[in-house]
């Protein structure tokens, strides 16, 4: 069994929804190769300096997510996208101490094979955005701001998408507007929506 992160510890102590699904599928975890890390508040786990799979805990379900789970195989069909949006990570959902258990075997095996990947040096293809992709307001702001398009041509693809999907979101041209305004700081640091 691997070594224990106290930061997993504390987080494991402080929570009250799914803390006995979330120790338990810890360990089933720390019964693989990977190093347990604390990120981004929430157990994660590292193979080769690489984030592998992260756990969280939601309303109504919890999960153990593969960040780049579109690359697994899924021979058991048991990950699915966690939003419509999402090109990389898969999720596995669980509800219960029996899903954790039932599903223990698959989530090794998927583990394994994630760090094969990982081994091999195989990425994700994203799918990328063309300029007509970028809602009108962002066009005009680029050609005002020729920096910030050099800016957010530097951001991952991921942090495109974030900023795309929360500026397109809006329905008047006024409210993209403003939402552009509010980020451009943000994106000329280089930092995502959610940095």
């Amino acid at each position: 069994m691997n070594q224990t992160n106290p930061s997993v510890d504390g987080f494991l102590d402080k929570t009250s929804k799914w803390k006995e699904e979330l120790t338990l599928l810890r360990q089933v975890l720390l019964e693989t190769d990977l190093i347990e890390e604390f990120k981004w508040y929430q157990p994660c786990y590292t193979f080769d300096h690489n984030n592998v799979v992260i756990l969280g805990g939601f309303k109504e379900y919890f999960v153990v997510s593969f960040f780049k789970g579109a690359l697994l195989k899924d021979n058991h069909k048991v990950l699915v996208k966690p939003g419509d949006n999402t090109q990389s990570a898969r999720v596995i959902k669980m509800t219960s101490v029996e899903d954790v258990s039932r599903l223990a075997p698959m989530i090794k095996e998927y583990v394994k094979e994630a760090m094969k990947n990982e081994k091999s040096g195989l990425k994700v293809v994203f799918e990328s955005k063309s300029e007509s992709d970028y809602p009108l307001e962002l066009q005009n702001r680029f050609i005002e701001l020729p920096e910030l398009k050099i800016a957010f041509e530097k951001l991952t693809p991921g942090r495109q998408n974030a900023y795309l999907l929360y500026f397109s979101g809006a329905k008047q041209s006024a409210t993209k507007k403003s939402r552009i305004e509010k980020y451009e700081s943000k994106i000329l640091e280089g930092l995502g929506f959610y940095d």
